[in-house]
């Protein structure tokens, strides 16, 4: 994420400092690259922090968290505080605790960086608007993303539905996997798109950072809620099949797509768009092609 925004900063031509605890070598000219610990900021990173109109802080809620102290004495009035924390509520709770004067806001790009902003949705917590927050938020319009206004409840309550429930239906489908009888080639073989839909998630989240996606469970509060759901939506599927019939299941499907509500023909289209664009054929493995 802090690549993502430097770039849109940079594109957009301001005058951007990336700071990082390790030693960082400029990608392009524009940027600067400092080393320093946004947490304990020294004498020189304390002047460059003081200059700036904004801060944005692309890391672990925990160095977010952290950095708040320091950050609140050293930072003006003037300037702009932003992150791009996967969860608000505590974030949002140290901003009122140690720098309620400042302009702040709260983004989270709902896609991974390498996807690109546009045409994406970002959601956004404004804690406290002003200029500067109006003038960020243009600047991500105005790369192609879709702002989506919330408080930080909200936001919470939603990342848990659809980051928090979503990675935890494909690790536990992955975790369901390893302790059946099955091997990856043969389940690669004869994958209808659904499962094969199942593996290509699996694989990108295993692949990931795993600070990001512990980050969406553990730091939300409201993700324990998700996971019990998810289980009580499993242990649903098991009653009716060792209990239930047909008429009953067609029941529970029936139910089960009420969420989805008026978007239920455009998701359906999706899904059979998807499929259709799914390669049919897998590559060869190495074995194969000697």
């Amino acid at each position: 994420m802090g690549r993502l925004f430097t770039a849109l900063l940079a594109d957009a031509g301001r005058d951007v400092r990336v700071i990082d605890p390790e030693p960082l070598t400029a990608e392009r000219t524009g940027i600067r690259r400092l080393e320093g610990d946004i947490t304990a900021p020294g004498r020189a990173l304390s002047a460059e922090l003081a200059e700036a109109d904004l801060v944005l802080l692309a890391v672990p809620e925990s160095v977010a968290l952290a950095a708040m102290p320091a950050l609140a004495d050293v930072l003006p009035s003037h300037t702009l505080l932003a992150d791009t924390l996967s969860v608000k509520s505590r974030i949002a709770a140290a901003v009122a605790d140690h720098a309620p004067g400042l302009q702040t806001v709260g983004l989270n790009p709902m896609f991974a960086p390498a996807l690109g902003v546009a045409d994406r949705p970002v959601a956004a917590v404004v804690l406290r608007g002003g200029p500067l927050v109006e003038e960020l938020l243009g600047l991500v319009a105005a790369s192609g993303g879709r702002i989506v206004r919330m408080d930080a409840e909200r936001h919470d309550r939603l990342a848990a539905a659809s980051q928090a429930l979503t990675h935890a239906t494909v690790l536990a489908f992955g975790q369901a996997l390893s302790e059946l009888d099955v091997e990856i080639e043969e389940l690669a073989a004869v994958a209808p798109p659904p499962h094969a839909t199942l593996l290509a998630l699996l694989a990108r989240i295993t692949s990931g950072t795993p600070e990001v996606y512990w980050d969406v469970q553990f730091a939300n509060p409201l993700a324990g809620s998700a996971r019990d759901a998810l289980a009580r939506g499993v242990d649903r599927l098991r009653d009716l099949a060792r209990e239930g019939d047909e008429e009953d299941f067609a029941h529970h499907l029936d139910a089960v797509s009420g969420v989805l509500g008026d978007r239920l023909p455009h998701y359906r289209d999706v899904c059979a768009d998807l499929f259709t664009r799914m390669p049919g054929a897998l590559p060869a493995t190495p074995e194969e092609t000697e």
